[in-house]
């Protein structure tokens, strides 16, 4: 079986309400756990997650982070 890399994590933080925002990306926020304005989760780096976070990247701010 193949090693697995060591993952990088994204943090991302929640700047602005999906309050009134489209379902489409109302549902982007919960996949990526997020559910309060503020609010930061860590999530791994993959591109499917790249893809959610630019569809809704007017809501969140976005930190790279290499776990070593």
């Amino acid at each position: 079986m193949a090693r697995k890399k060591k993952s990088e994590m994204i943090r991302i933080r929640q700047v602005k309400s999906a309050f009134g925002r489209l379902q489409k990306h109302r549902a982007c926020a919960r996949g990526l756990g997020l559910r309060k304005v503020g609010q930061v989760v860590e999530v791994e780096d993959t591109p499917s997650v790249r893809g959610m976070i630019d569809r809704i990247s007017y809501m969140v701010e976005v930190e790279e982070r290499s776990t070593s």
